[in-house]
C-alpha cells in the first residue's frame, strides 16, 4: 500500500509540474520556440519582470548571407535603446505619428533593428493614416512569423507580425489594407526597424536588394507611354461632362465626408485655398492669419448633378450664418466660401444665396462669400477620407432638415 501511495504522489508531482510549465510559457506572450538556441542553460530568476529567459542564444544562423549584426540577446537590452527593447522584447507599442518612419518617404528597405534582416521595401510603403508605417507585403514572406495576438481578449483579437530571424515583435497585419495590392497592411513599429537609405544598399551589404527597386523602374518606363495615351484618351472623353468647384464651411473633414456622398460626386479632395504664400500646410493654416482656408474640392458628373445641387446640400451641412466660424471651430480658415472658376459658377453661388435669404430657413443673414480662385494646395494625406478613416473622429458637420 504504501509503494502505491508514494506512486501516486510521484505523479502527482509530475502533473504539477507539467502544468506549471506550460502556464509559464504560455503566459509570455512575447515567448516564441521559433529563437534558435546554441545553448540552453536552466532558468533562474526574471530581472525587471522582462530579462532574457535564455543566458546563451542567437537570434539567427550566421550562415544567412542576408543577416547583418547578429546580436547576443544575453546583452541585446544594453545595445538596443529602451523604446527598441519595449518594442522588440515586450511586445510594446510606440506612439503614432511620433515615431521615426511613419512618414518616412525616402526610397529603400527596412531591416530588422536586431538581426538586418531585409523585412519590407519603401516600394510596398503606403500611408494608411494610422500613424505607423504601413506596409502592403514584407519583401519575403519567409521572414516573418504570424501569430495569433489575443493580449486585447477574444472580442479583440489580432494577428502578431514577429521577425523570424531575430523573434521581435513588429507589430500586426490586418485586412483593411488597398484592395488593389492585396487588402493586407502590415502595421509596423518604427522601433523595431532600420531604414538603410536607396543610395547607402550597396554599402552597408544590401547590393542584391537594388534589384527590386531596378525592376520597378523598368515596369514603370515600359508602360508610362501607354498609361498616358490612355490618360489623355479618357480626359477627352470626360472633359465635358466633368466639372469642379471648391467649397469652404468649416473643418474640411466633416465638409468632405457628407458632400462625397451625394450622388454624381466623382472625387473629393481636402485642401488649402484663398492665402497667398506657396505651398501652405496645416501647422501655416491652422493659425488663421494666413488668408487660407480649409476647403474641399469636388469634382462631380454634370449629367448626374448640378452645382445647385451641390450648393443647396452645403448650405444645409453648415451654418453659413457665422462669420469665421463652425461650431467650435473658430478662425478665418473656417470661413463660409464659395470659389468659383468661371461666370457660370458665380451667377448660380450669388443667385442660390439670394433664394436662401428670401426663405429666411436660416433666421439670420447667409455671410458666405463668392471668391474667385486663385489656388488650391492639397492637404497632407493624413486628412484626407478622415471620417472615413477614423468613423469616430471629429465633425461639426450635419444634414439640417431645411427647405430653401
Amino acid at each position: 500500500m504504501s509503494a502505491l501511495l508514494r506512486w501516486r504522489a510521484d505523479s502527482l508531482m509530475m502533473s504539477l509540474f507539467f502544468a506549471l510549465t506550460v502556464f509559464f510559457f504560455s503566459s509570455n506572450q512575447c515567448f516564441s520556440m521559433g529563437v534558435y538556441m546554441k545553448k540552453l542553460k536552466p532558468i533562474s530568476t526574471f530581472e525587471d519582470n522582462n530579462k532574457t529567459l535564455l543566458d546563451e542564444a542567437t537570434v539567427a544562423s550566421e550562415k544567412d548571407k542576408n543577416v547583418k549584426n547578429i546580436k547576443n540577446i544575453k546583452n541585446i537590452k544594453k545595445e538596443l535603446t529602451p523604446l527598441q527593447y519595449h518594442v522588440t522584447r515586450e511586445c510594446g507599442t510606440e506612439p503614432p505619428f511620433q515615431n521615426e518612419y511613419w512618414n518616412n518617404k525616402k526610397k529603400g528597405i527596412y531591416v530588422d533593428v536586431i538581426s538586418g534582416k531585409p523585412l519590407f521595401s519603401s516600394l510596398d510603403k503606403f500611408d494608411s493614416g494610422s500613424g505607423w508605417p504601413s506596409f502592403t507585403m514584407p519583401i519575403d514572406a519567409s521572414a516573418i512569423v504570424k501569430k495569433k495576438d489575443l493580449s486585447l481578449g477574444l472580442a479583440m483579437e489580432r494577428t502578431e507580425v514577429l521577425s523570424k530571424t531575430s523573434d521581435s515583435h513588429l507589430g500586426h497585419v490586418f485586412n483593411d489594407g488597398p484592395s488593389e495590392k492585396g487588402g493586407l497592411r502590415y502595421c509596423i513599429n518604427s522601433a523595431a526597424m532600420r531604414f538603410i537609405p536607396l543610395e547607402e544598399m550597396e554599402s552597408n551589404g544590401y547590393g542584391e536588394f537594388l534589384k527590386i527597386f531596378k525592376d520597378k523602374d523598368k515596369d514603370k518606363d515600359t508602360n508610362k507611354e501607354h498609361e498616358q495615351k490612355k490618360a489623355i484618351k479618357a480626359e477627352k472623353m470626360v472633359a465635358q461632362k466633368h466639372k469642379e468647384i471648391i467649397l469652404a464651411g468649416g473643418c474640411f473633414w466633416g465638409l468632405e465626408d457628407l458632400i462625397k456622398k451625394l450622388p454624381g460626386v466623382i472625387s473629393t479632395e481636402v485642401g488649402y485655398t484663398g492665402g497667398d504664400i506657396e505651398n501652405p500646410t496645416y501647422e501655416i493654416v491652422k493659425k488663421g492669419q494666413s488668408g487660407y482656408a480649409e476647403a474641399v474640392k469636388i469634382v462631380f458628373d454634370s449629367n448626374k448633378t448640378s452645382y445647385e445641387e451641390i450648393l443647396m446640400l452645403f448650405f444645409k451641412i453648415h451654418d453659413p450664418t457665422t462669420a469665421n466660424r463652425q461650431g467650435n471651430d473658430i478662425g478665418r480658415q473656417y470661413r463660409s466660401s464659395i470659389f468659383y472658376q468661371d461666370e457660370e459658377l458665380f451667377n448660380v453661388a450669388n443667385k442660390i444665396i439670394k433664394k436662401i435669404n428670401e426663405s429666411h430657413a436660416w433666421k439670420r443673414e447667409v455671410v458666405t462669400t463668392v471668391e474667385k480662385l486663385k489656388n488650391f494646395y492639397p492637404a497632407e494625406e493624413y486628412h484626407q477620407k478622415y471620417l472615413q478613416k477614423h468613423p469616430e473622429g471629429y465633425t461639426c458637420h450635419f444634414e439640417r432638415k431645411l427647405s430653401f
